[in-house]
């Protein structure tokens, strides 16, 4: 009988371990993905009054093409507090079942060159008259 314990006890230990090890990968690893704000593509989300929220209790729901690195696109969905600056570049981190769980502003020439082919270079600012 005690044999049989110690066996169902360190069979439930290595279930337990595996499914640590496979909850981690889910939520700890993530795709990047990036795109371009485009403010025509936002959503004023309202309270759905109990209803599963997929934005987080976010204020607005930004749905934009974006591209992995390798230049593969997907239509990706996140939330925000606030509308972006339009035209801004993004890097987002999304995971399984979560989605887009960080984000940050990049420059143009931060984008991997698999996905610069998809949008124009920003144009130049004016330049100083030479001297």
């Amino acid at each position: 009988m005690k044999k049989k314990t110690i066996a169902i006890a360190a069979a439930l230990a290595a279930v337990a371990a595996a499914g640590l090890c496979l909850a981690s990968q889910l939520f700890s690893s993530g795709t990047y993905y990036y795109t371009q704000v485009d403010n025509s593509k936002i959503e004023q989300v309202h309270s759905s009054g109990g209803v599963i929220d997929l934005t987080g209790g976010l204020g607005y729901s930004y749905t934009l093409t974006a591209y992995k690195e390798n230049g593969a696109a997907e239509e990706v969905s996140f939330g925000m507090s606030r509308q972006l600056r339009e035209g801004a570049f993004l890097r987002l981190k999304a995971v399984p079942v979560r989605g887009v769980v960080d984000w940050a502003e990049v420059q143009y020439d931060e984008l991997p060159p698999a996905v610069q082919r998809y949008y124009a270079p920003p144009e130049a600012g004016p330049s100083l008259p030479a001297e």
